[in-house]
């Protein structure tokens, strides 16, 4: 069996490179960034391989506002952790859809039940470049940014898909702001964050993830 390959063993081949974050942010944003960011969402899965980061959830939660918005954004496929369990094994997923997208699978073990699996897709669309699809045709508009140690994605709007008809969400029909954090830890690994904040309630839903990068699978035995 071949050793499997994993992007942060070394600079991805050309075949491999992915220069969609980078012309989302601009070269002088993307420098910023820690390198094992940049080689992390600088490279790609090859066709038909699956990029895999397991951890753990360390911290999560929620004020009854945001119970609620969990509930009920169950009604699209519950995109948001059900659970605010910690210490529980989480482990998430990523390939290519094969028509300019990425799938991601993010798998939540909880400590009753079954796992939490969520599924959204990104494309490279739209007014800010990027969108994250989720269920019954709702998908969120978002603004990627550079920080020191952090690549951030931004909702900038929500909208729902109709057909070929688009119809962008007034902000009272929405959850809240959200912010996604993908940050650079010392160790080598790094910290998925998840934050929803309500315009009148501030924040209602908090999340931390610590992972690191497992490998890329596609080989059989």
């Amino acid at each position: 069996m071949r050793k499997l390959s994993t992007l942060a063993d070394a600079a991805p081949p050309e075949a491999q490179r992915d220069c969609r974050f980078r012309a989302l942010l601009g070269a002088e944003a993307w420098a910023r960034l820690p390198p094992r960011i940049r080689m992390r969402f600088g490279g790609r899965a090859p066709a038909g391989e699956t990029i895999v980061y397991a951890g753990e959830i360390v911290a999560c939660r929620r004020t009854r506002l945001g119970r609620m918005v969990v509930e009920l954004a169950r009604l699209i496929g519950a995109p948001l952790p059900l659970s605010v369990d910690t210490g529980v094994a989480a482990i998430v997923s990523v390939m290519e859809d094969g028509a300019g997208g990425q799938f991601w699978t993010r798998t939540y073990l909880r400590r009753r039940g079954f796992p939490q699996v969520i599924h959204s897709r990104k494309q490279f669309a739209g007014e800010t470049g990027l969108e994250e699809l989720l269920g019954l045709g709702v998908g969120i508009a978002l603004e990627v940014h550079a920080r020191p140690d952090a690549l951030c994605f931004l909702s900038k709007f929500y909208f729902l898909t109709l057909g070929p008809a688009r119809v962008r969400l007034p902000s009272w029909l929405t959850p809240g702001a959200l912010e996604v954090g993908h940050v650079d830890r010392a160790d080598g690994s790094f910290a998925f964050t998840l934050s929803l904040k309500h315009p009148w309630c501030g924040e209602i839903l908090n999340q931390t993830g610590v992972f690191r990068e497992r490998s890329s699978q596609g080989e059989t035995p």
